[in-house]
């Protein structure tokens, strides 16, 4: 069975084609920069050829029928033709209240995710896009969506409502929801496996830390809680995202620096985190490098940025009354070793011993950190949203 996974953003398309008979990638890449000029695709086959195909992408049905193409095309492709696409897997960034698990697509469900626009029109849309692609380029291929909220909707109530009068979440849906549900998910599994530990029975920290980032506490495998809220900009400090700030500041800067809601959105989602605290990068790569050459705003970023994973696995431990592990996933979680140390170090006192040796030589490998004596243990676990979503696919349509 081959299944193509598309993770449509507002100017990328993302994609993986995988032969799940056989558990191999058969080509993926992604088309960036859709709408401008200097559009292009980069491709990698089966064998690890990397291609850099350029061309103007004016829109996602666009891409989408460039990235067929290539699949199809004898020089980089992987199948002789479309119809060997048995099923395509969308991410979706947000299926509110509606769903808490994958669907099959049908109108009702494309109706309810055009329902959440309003709470993330940023996201929704062009994930919208790329179902309508697929239903125009591939019109008998069953299509599968796979939400980044579902996995979190399994919080208590006493977790996802916010301190505002009960008729604003009744009318509104004003709630917390969290967002990479699929990598938690996937990395909740994979660990678990990893350590012996039954999934059912266990507690566990994920924490998918990249250039966004969050948190999730599991408990025998259901999220009761997690760092991002009713969008993608509460928690953790991230690369362009404020995390956690103080309401009277969002209101005091509309007021003083005359800002109408869309540009403080763009100020707290664009313009701050370590970016905006540095001034250098929303790249930890090269937030570490001005850090050690002295810059002082890049050290701050830094400190900032562990201090609050720091405060959040603390907070999450205390909720589920103590964990069996923590895993650390995402492009910073899987790299960045001096980030885990940071982290980690320090907290002896609830279990947590590291091997410092070791966490330095792990960079995107499977790996268990801790030391020998950890009554915690922690792993790191790189994350696999895409085959999470394939898996999602192919269980949906048999």
């Amino acid at each position: 069975m081959k299944i193509l996974v598309l993770n449509c953003g507002s100017s990328s398309v993302k994609y993986k084609l995988f032969d799940m008979e056989s558990n191999t990638i058969l080509g993926q890449g992604g088309v960036e920069k859709i709408g401008m000029r200097d559009s292009f695709l980069k491709h990698t086959r089966a064998d690890s050829r990397k291609v850099i195909l350029e061309g103007e992408v004016l829109t996602h049905q666009n891409a989408i029928e460039y990235i067929l193409g290539v699949l199809t095309s004898e020089k980089h492709g992987a199948i002789r033709s479309m119809h060997e696409i048995d099923a395509v897997g969308h991410r979706i960034v947000h299926g509110g209240e509606k769903f808490n698990k994958s669907m099959l697509l049908d109108d009702e469900v494309i109706h309810n995710i055009e329902e959440c626009i309003e709470i993330a029109p940023l996201h929704n849309p062009p994930n919208l896009a790329g179902i309508n692609a697929i239903r125009e380029l591939l019109p008998n291929v069953k299509q599968v969506v796979v939400f980044d909220t579902a996995f979190h909707q399994t919080m208590p109530p006493h977790a996802y409502m916010y301190g505002i009068p009960y008729s604003l979440y009744t009318k509104y849906g004003i709630r917390r929801y969290g967002f990479h549900g699929t990598s938690h998910r996937y990395v909740l599994h994979r660990a678990c496996e990893l350590l012996h530990i039954d999934v059912n029975n266990s507690k566990l920290l994920t924490c998918h830390i990249g250039n966004g980032g969050s948190i999730a506490a599991i408990k025998n495998g259901q999220s009761i809680d997690t760092s991002m809220g009713f969008t993608p900009v509460e928690g953790l400090l991230m690369g362009t995202r404020s995390g956690d700030i103080d309401l009277g500041v969002v209101t005091f800067l509309m007021d003083k620096e005359m800002l109408g809601t869309d540009s403080a959105s763009t100020l707290f989602n664009k313009h701050s985190g370590v970016l905006g605290i540095s001034g250098v990068s929303s790249d930890m790569r090269d937030v570490q490098q001005a850090a050690d050459e002295g810059n002082e705003h890049a050290q701050l970023a830094l400190k900032m940025y562990q201090y609050r994973i720091k405060k959040y696995i603390g907070a999450y431990i205390a909720v589920l009354n103590g964990v069996d592990a923590i895993v650390f996933t995402g492009g910073v979680g899987e790299n960045n070793d001096r980030i885990r140390q940071q982290v980690c170090e320090n907290m002896e006192y609830v279990g947590i011993h590291i091997d410092f040796e070791l966490n330095r030589t792990v960079h995107g490998e499977e790996k268990v950190i801790s030391a020998p004596d950890s009554r915690i243990k922690v792993i790191v676990v790189p994350t696999d949203e895409e085959f999470m979503i394939a898996k999602d696919t192919m269980n949906i349509i048999l």
